[in-house]
């Protein structure tokens, strides 16, 4: 080892020293920023995102960032940016990008403790899981940059590259107005290497770097069979409702074994590559593992077909979930006729397959010939491409390296069954430079769900793995 090596890694030890003598203190950080109810979603206070931004604007400050803003757009909600370009016009830039907004609460009555008074159980796992809606999807990612940056400018050794941030107020509606945003501030962003922090680690304690996401088409089927509810004893009978009409509508699109049923629904996805197949068979796959991790009840089987890996379903496949139904809410059920029914059909696209296609034969199959007249409405609410990279180059490299030292263990590769549709619009702005995709979420996290949260440990490792990155890019 050289004089400038051994003085490099006792820098990044000092470095690390930093993280873990702050811990304490980003927890805290993070307890704060999840204490705000940023739901971007319809029908919450839009003035609360606000408040989100301008906190998580504070953060970045603090932390060393410079030129924070709060950036409005005319009907979104509100992004953050803010940059630290210490190491010169000579030093690779690295784009990060996390988002604030967070997914509406649910069912308060599921929550162990309220989703927005965040909440730490010790007992839970090797450092304890903290609870709370945006504890990890995606507010702690905020922090982790955060703290890396601060890490390495309380040691005195700034970081040899320089630094832009973007955090984002409506990732959780599907980022309407990301196109705009990019076209406003493109200059601005320009960089070398992308990092996003919204993305999940395939086992609690295992690093992971996601090179592949699926896309999504959203439909909403709503029927009308009457134009008021009535009595289900006087009219039942002769007389077709919403709500069995709409049942008939959705049960065209699986057949018994749960397979999908749409005409051509997998014919353009494309086949795995070879390094995608070798990096699948290298994961620690365990069946019952899994059915422990997403709760299914003893009883329930896995639906859809044996014979193909349960990852190569959820990362390389399409499929279809009924993700809303609205009709009357079995507490202010009154034994009518439905005269209205809805529900949101959620479909996930194989890396490369087209939306529009996919669009074209879902409406095809839900708006032929309605059971019995009834009106069919469709609507097609999110049309999403998803995308695919093959983890080649310095800047994965820099990745496994990063990782490595920061969990204590070499990370694996692997696809994300859900989408992230800026992705590809990001890398495009930046003429094609690598997406390193990082996260938090672990397979009992319940992102999207009650009693989200997040594993500490985990988020300990996170700091520490981003604060050697950004010396390793």
């Amino acid at each position: 080892m050289t004089k400038k090596t051994e003085g490099d890694a006792r820098s990044l030890e000092a470095i690390l020293d930093r993280v873990e003598a702050g811990f304490e203190a980003r927890i805290e950080e993070l307890v704060e920023l999840a204490r705000i109810p940023s739901v971007s979603a319809a029908g919450y206070p839009a003035a609360e995102v606000a408040r989100s931004a301008e906190a998580v604007a504070s953060l970045l400050s603090d932390a060393g960032f410079e030129c924070v803003e709060v950036v409005p757009l005319e009907g979104a909600h509100p992004y953050v940016i803010g940059e630290w370009l210490g190491a010169g016009p000579e030093a690779k830039t690295l784009l990060l990008y996390a988002h604030h907004d967070v997914q509406p609460p649910g069912r308060e009555a599921k929550w162990r403790s309220p989703a927005f008074e965040p909440t730490r159980r010790p007992d839970e796992g090797e450092a304890g899981r903290l609870y709370g809606r945006g504890v990890v999807d995606d507010k702690a990612g905020v922090v982790v940059f955060a703290g890396a940056l601060r890490a390495w400018l309380e040691n005195g050794t700034p970081p040899p590259v320089n630094l832009k941030i973007v955090v984002e107020g409506e990732e959780e509606i599907g980022s309407g107005h990301l196109a705009e945003f990019l076209r406003a501030h493109q200059a601005r962003l320009q960089a070398d290497v992308l990092v996003l922090s919204d993305t999940a680690n395939f086992a609690t304690g295992l690093p992971s770097i996601t090179t592949s996401l699926r896309g999504m088409v959203i439909v909403d089927v709503r029927v009308r069979a009457l134009d008021h509810p009535i009595h289900s004893g006087m009219w039942g009978g002769p007389v077709p409702d919403a709500a069995t009409a709409l049942s008939r509508l959705l049960a065209r699109l699986f057949d018994a074994q749960g397979r999908v049923a749409i005409p051509g629904f997998e014919d353009d996805a494309p086949a795995m590559s070879a390094g995608q197949r070798a990096r699948l068979e290298a994961l620690p796959v365990d069946d019952e593992e899994f059915r422990a991790d997403v709760g299914l009840v003893p009883s329930a089987e896995l639906i859809g077909g044996g014979g193909t890996n349960l990852y190569e379903r959820i990362w390389y496949r399409p499929a279809v979930s009924l993700v809303g139904l609205e009709g009357m809410p079995l507490a202010e059920a009154a034994n009518n006729l439905l005269a209205d029914a809805a529900a949101r059909v959620g479909i996930r696209l194989a890396p490369g397959q087209d939306p529009a296609r996919m669009r074209a034969r879902v409406v095809e199959l839900l708006g032929a010939d309605p059971p019995w007249g009834v009106e069919v409405e469709l609507s097609v609410e999110t049309e999403a491409a998803g995308w695919a990279v093959e983890p080649e180059g310095p800047a994965f490299a820099a990745a496994e390296r990063a990782l490595e030292k920061g969990y204590g263990r070499a990370p694996v590769y692997i696809g994300c069954g859900g989408g992230i549709p800026f992705v590809g619009p990001f890398a495009e702005v930046l003429g094609g430079a690598p997406a390193l995709l990082l996260g938090l979420e672990d397979p009992i996290c319940n992102a999207h769900g009650e009693n989200e949260s997040l594993d500490l440990a985990d988020f300990r490792r996170a700091l520490r793995s981003a604060a050697v990155l950004f010396g390793e890019l």
